[in-house]
């Protein structure tokens, strides 16, 4: 198919964010394994929900691969999100934030269940111990997707989070034939420690066998490789697919583009104010640099500066304001001094 439309298309679980700020003695006492993203049900989300009534509290469009398109689509790259909402008013706030931020959304209502929503706690280090309730997210499905538009798109992208349920895990396997089929690039972001924990064979299989570009932390990384050297990761999944991502901190990033290690330097402050959405923003900066047709380490850098930057404010997307200063600092050429 004719790739008119030129957009990176994902599929992924959109969630309405609450960012709650904690102490570490609140995490403690929840018995919450600080860093990590826990899938949970209705009465653990209502005694989380009664926690942020008494602490500093602010909502938002979120989910893993919500956060990139939207990062994207922020950046002036044509970009469309598909996934599951519920018939409620969560459902509508969200599909018109999407509107107002100037993504395509291909978002399917269901009845049977509410839209899902994660609670983010934030500790003073500026960690985040994310909790989600899927709801609706569970029930996408390989009927959902549309076959012509991610036959369409220059990119699919989607996250190691669509794996925790067969329906999504259906739904995703349909799109990445669709998306061999038509050369559509492939784009896999692991998105946290305990899905690769969950699903590592599946995700090596799916790697080696399905993915053009993947990204993961260290700590995703070390899991799937079982090797603390963040490099040495790197370089054994570079083996599996064209293009191997992996981000280590306040130290940069490491990318193997066909082979060949390239190493990122941070871009940033030191400290932190809410490490929310880095990684999802740093896929987003590497696929902007792709879909400009960029080198592999100015997409690097691209991602670097924007992951530095989302970190500096709260929350995982950048306000108007900031989005078109970056896309000046983008366009201009100019990000290249920094």
């Amino acid at each position: 198919m004719n790739k008119m439309q030129h957009m990176v298309y994902g599929i992924g679980n959109p969630l309405i964010d609450i960012i709650v700020s904690v102490d570490e003695q609140d995490v403690i006492d929840l018995g919450i394994h600080k860093g990590t993203m826990a899938l949970i049900g209705r009465e653990r989300m209502e005694e989380l929900l009664q926690l942020s009534k008494n602490r500093k509290t602010t909502y938002s469009c979120g989910g893993s691969c919500p956060n990139t398109i939207i990062a994207l689509a922020s950046l002036g790259v044509p970009a469309t999100l598909a996934g599951k909402i519920g018939n409620d008013e969560n459902g509508t706030i969200y599909r018109n934030r999407l509107v107002s931020l100037g993504v395509q959304d291909e978002l399917v209502t269901t009845d049977k269940e509410m839209t899902g929503s994660t609670v983010i706690l934030i500790t003073p280090d500026s960690e985040r111990s994310m909790n989600t309730f899927l709801g609706a997210n569970r029930l996408y499905e390989e009927s959902d997707v549309r076959e012509s538009t991610v036959a369409a798109a220059d990119f699919f992208h989607f996250t190691g989070y669509m794996w925790d349920t067969q329906s999504q895990q259906g739904a995703i396997k349909k799109a990445l034939s669709i998306a061999k089929k038509n050369n559509t690039t492939i784009s896999f972001d692991l998105a946290d420690p305990f899905a690769v924990g969950r699903y590592r064979e599946p995700f090596l299989s799916l790697i080696k066998e399905s993915c053009d570009i993947v990204f993961a932390n260290r700590e995703e990384a070390r899991i799937l490789f079982d090797n603390y050297d963040p490099y040495e990761c790197c370089r054994s999944m570079g083996k599996l697919c064209r293009t191997a991502i992996v981000k280590n901190g306040k130290k940069g990033s490491y990318i193997c583009h066909d082979g060949v290690i390239t190493a990122i330097p941070v871009k940033g402050p030191v400290v932190p104010v809410d490490t929310t959405g880095a990684g999802d923003v740093y896929a987003a900066g590497f696929l902007y640099g792709q879909y400009h047709k960029l080198s592999i380490q100015d997409s690097g850098i691209i991602a670097s500066i924007l992951a530095g930057e989302i970190i500096t404010q709260r929350g995982a997307q950048f306000s108007n304001e900031k989005a078109e200063e970056l896309r000046n600092l983008l366009g201009s050429g100019a990000w290249r001094s920094l």
